[in-house]
């Protein structure tokens, strides 16, 4: 909960690469799990998968509430509510509604304010929104049936190529700050400086 009142406060990149990366294997350990038919212990997972996956939206809530507050905030309800129905269906099998119907429209919003951002590579920001296109097409059966390999192959390395800019680069925290102070609440934070690289907070 300290994180993730950091992040109302600063775009901590680092911790929310790091959360991102849990996610990824989480993910991937779940899938192992299941394939080996262990599946208390993938459903076990793939809760704890969805629990990051939470702590990620809160995270994604903060950097970018700069930069549209009524557009992240609208995309952590899709994500929360993504969850939600993720940890439904885990208990409820035949739960009727799919998490893509939520998780779809939020990586096309956060696809925009990545876009919209002054801090993040543009490029980001359109693998993101193609991405939640992608997502959404699953809704539609017959379409998705003969993209879904491309589909999950473009999600997977829009949300991975994020998690690694994220770690390695981070943001630039000058922009990020002018964002927030012509949003009306200029952060006040400890900062560091890092060699070669714009202000950014520990």
């Amino acid at each position: 909960m300290d994180w993730i009142a950091r992040a109302q406060r600063n775009p901590n990149a680092r911790l929310t690469g790091v959360v991102y990366l849990l996610f990824f294997l989480t993910e991937i350990l779940d899938h192992f799990l299941v394939g080996r038919k262990l599946v208390f212990y993938g459903n076990a997972t793939n809760l704890i998968a969805t629990v990051l996956y939470a702590v990620l939206t809160l995270l994604f809530y903060g950097m970018f509430k700069p930069v549209n507050r009524n557009l992240s905030f609208l995309a952590a309800l899709f994500s929360l509510a993504g969850c939600l129905v993720m940890t439904l269906d885990l208990f409820l099998p035949s739960f009727p509604i799919n998490s893509l119907l939520f998780f779809g429209p939020y990586c096309l919003l956060i696809g925009y304010l990545i876009f919209r951002s002054s801090f993040l590579s543009r490029t980001l920001g359109l693998l993101m929104a193609l991405a939640g296109l992608g997502w959404v097409t699953f809704l539609f059966p017959t379409v998705a049936r003969s993209l879904a390999l491309y589909i999950e192959v473009l999600g997977i390395f829009a949300e991975a190529s994020l998690m690694l800019w994220l770690l390695v680069m981070g943001v630039n925290f000058q922009r990020w700050r002018e964002q927030a102070g012509a949003s009306g609440k200029p952060p006040s934070i400890d900062m560091t400086v890092m060699p070669g690289r714009s202000r950014e907070p520990n």
